[in-house]
């Protein structure tokens, strides 16, 4: 089939299926009603019709494969309501369950948050937090310890986000940002500029509110943008850093300022007791509340494959199950790479052109540039370690696209230049 036909029918398949997306949502929204919203209990079972944004076969319920000679069965004891294992690099999907169906995210929601905050401060911008800045922070939320009348630069706070996901400087960053309300503007914005059509923001902090929705595509496509900015790569991978404390007076009257270390809460990054270190992990983003249950987007390297993995809401309820069932998808994705058909795509952000030329260059709104050579080494965060095994690369130059015909910007929108980063 021509490349230019190729091009013409997925343009229509993307167009129909954000249109039947669209559809598929406005009920949910009440028809704008000021006093109705989804609701934050999911049913126990998927709905008949889900979105089909990125292939057909992604609204259907159920685990979607199409296994080819050689490929691994899945594993059989997956209990996630909803499930995605994906080509973080050429947006194939390789199999998915329950993609669209649409759930609670707890704080995965908070790499939408950083995918759109991040840009807007210098990490070496000073803060001093006030009263307000911590107002309304839901009851028993994550914290990381955020004192008011002390001051904090922009990577204290952005490493408050990704390491113990804490709510206090979400919330921070969001008066920042112009206050609360216009940081869920902002970040519902820019959900739909992803074609992320599944999800409704209440809150940036991802704590459970009525109406607060996403689903694992959507998660998914939050990771891959943030991917692509060499500071969120930088915080997600981030196993350990120091965070600042309170500013003490000794006897004599003189100030001092202690610190404290604070650790990811992502265990596929850290390891625990029942769980090890996933080889390559680099990130991504871990949640629980009680709507929600647990849930978790990853990224992971291997023999110079890119996988991003989507888990929520697994049914077992053992420890660190999100975790397990990630690894498994991971392991088996891993193996079935080149040995199964996609079953759908990620699509791209909505200002790419999916029509570039041959020798056309793109990136996506905010990312920063990949050289054309993977880089030897890189230092770790400020402040922190690297996490362990592979890492995503932080880099410089421009997003080559580079094909022999015209070709889509979402099967070309590669991830930076990988390189190992080891603890």
């Amino acid at each position: 089939m021509p490349a230019t036909e190729k091009t013409a029918k997925r343009s229509l398949l993307v167009t129909s299926a954000t249109l039947l997306s669209l559809s598929l949502a406005a009920p949910a929204f009440a028809d704008a009603s000021p006093t109705a919203s989804p609701t934050t209990t999911p049913s126990a079972t998927p709905p008949a019709n889900m979105s089909t944004v990125g292939g057909e076969r992604l609204g259907q319920a159920g685990t979607q494969v199409n296994l080819g000679t050689g490929a691994p069965v899945l594993p059989k004891d997956l209990t996630a309501r909803s499930w995605i294992v994906a080509d973080a690099e050429s947006g194939d999907i390789l199999a998915a369950h329950n993609a669209h169906w649409r759930l609670p995210p707890a704080s995965t929601l908070k790499m939408l948050f950083a995918d759109t905050v991040l840009p807007k401060f210098p990490k070496t911008m000073k803060h001093k937090v006030v009263s307000s800045d911590l107002a309304g922070i839901g009851a028993g939320s994550s914290m990381v310890g955020i004192k008011e009348n002390e001051t904090y630069t922009v990577h204290d706070l952005w490493l408050g986000v990704f390491l113990r996901s804490g709510n206090d400087a979400v919330h921070v960053l969001s008066q920042m940002n112009e206050g609360i309300d216009q940081t869920v503007k902002d970040m519902q914005a820019h959900a739909e500029e992803l074609q992320a059509l599944d999800t409704h923001v209440v809150s940036p902090d991802g704590y459970d509110a009525k109406g607060q929705l996403s689903s694992a595509y959507d998660l998914t496509l939050f990771a891959r943008s943030g991917l692509q900015k060499k500071d969120f790569r930088e915080y997600c991978s981030t196993v350990r850093a120091e965070f600042p404390g309170e500013t003490t007076k000794n006897e004599k009257g003189k100030t001092d300022r202690g610190s404290f270390e604070i650790q990811n809460t992502n265990r596929l990054l850290t390891g625990d007791s029942d769980i090890s270190t996933y080889q390559g992990i680099a990130g991504v983003k871990n949640g629980n509340t009680t709507n929600a249950g647990a849930t978790f987007t990853g990224v992971a390297e291997r023999d110079g494959k890119v996988l991003l993995v989507t888990v929520m809401n697994p049914e077992k309820n053992e420890h660190n199950e999100v975790y397990k069932e990630t690894a498994k998808l991971f392991d088996w994705g891993f193996q079935a790479t080149g040995n199964v058909e996609p079953v759908g795509e990620l699509v791209p952000p909505r200002s790419i052109d999916t029509t570039a030329q041959p020798g056309a260059s793109a990136s996506s709104p905010g990312a920063d540039d990949a050289s054309p050579k993977p880089v030897a080494a890189a230092s770790a965060a400020k402040g922190g370690s690297s996490g362990i095994g592979m890492a995503l690369a932080i880099t410089g130059g421009s997003l080559v696209l580079l094909a022999a015909g015209v070709f889509l910007v979402n099967r070309r929108w590669p991830l930076p230049d990988l390189m190992r980063r080891r603890r």
